[in-house]
C-alpha cells in the first residue's frame, strides 16, 4: 500500500552539507527525509516559490513535454530503498494506458509539483525509511539522526516548509 506524502521541508544537513527533502505522511506525523543534490534541491525549491527562469529547466521541458505528447503525470511513487538510495516510478496517463517510468526520487518530486499530482510512499520505505535514515558510516548514527530530525521546528525548516 501507498502512502501519501506532502514537502514538509526542504533543508541542509548540517553533518554533511547535502539537501534534504521532508516527506511528511498526510495521515500521521511521520516524517522522512531523502538527501538530494544541489541541483536538484534548486529545481524544487524554485517550483515551491514560483520561481521561473527566463527559459524552460529540465523539470519544466519534461513537463511540456509530457503535455505536448498527450500525457499526464498522475503520481509519483518512491517505490524501495537499496542500499541506502531511494528509487522511485512516475505514473503516468498516455491516450488512457497507463505508463510507468523509472525516475530518481528528486526528479519525481520536482516533476510532481509542476504537474500539480500526488506524491506516495510505499509503506516498506516508511518504515524502513522512518527506523533507518540513510546516512554515511562516517556521520551520525540513525538514532542521532532520528532524534535530530525529530526535534526539528517551523524555524528549522527554513523558508522551505510547506
Amino acid at each position: 500500500m501507498d502512502i501519501e506524502v506532502r514537502i514538509r521541508g526542504l533543508m541542509m544537513d548540517p553533518a554533511t552539507n547535502m539537501p534534504i527533502i521532508m516527506l511528511k505522511d498526510v495521515g500521521s506525523d511521520a516524517v522522512i527525509p531523502i538527501w538530494v543534490g544541489i541541483f536538484e534541491a534548486n529545481a524544487i525549491a524554485s517550483e515551491i516559490e514560483k520561481i521561473s527562469a527566463p527559459r524552460p529547466m529540465t523539470h519544466d521541458l519534461a513537463r511540456n513535454m509530457m503535455r505536448h505528447l498527450n500525457s499526464q503525470l498522475e503520481r509519483v511513487v518512491i517505490t524501495e530503498i537499496k542500499d541506502d538510495t531511494f528509487y522511485a516510478v512516475l505514473w503516468l496517463c498516455q491516450q488512457g494506458e497507463p505508463v510507468v517510468i523509472d525516475a530518481r526520487p528528486s526528479d519525481a518530486i520536482a516533476l510532481a509539483l509542476r504537474a500539480d499530482c500526488p506524491i506516495y510512499v510505499s509503506e516498506q520505505v516508511m518504515q524502513s525509511a522512518k527506523l533507518n535514515p540513510a546516512s554515511s558510516s562516517e556521520g551520525p548514527t540513525a538514532d542521532q539522526l532520528r532524534g535530530w530530525l525529530e526535534g526539528l521546528n517551523d524555524e528549522d525548516l527554513g523558508r522551505y516548509k510547506m
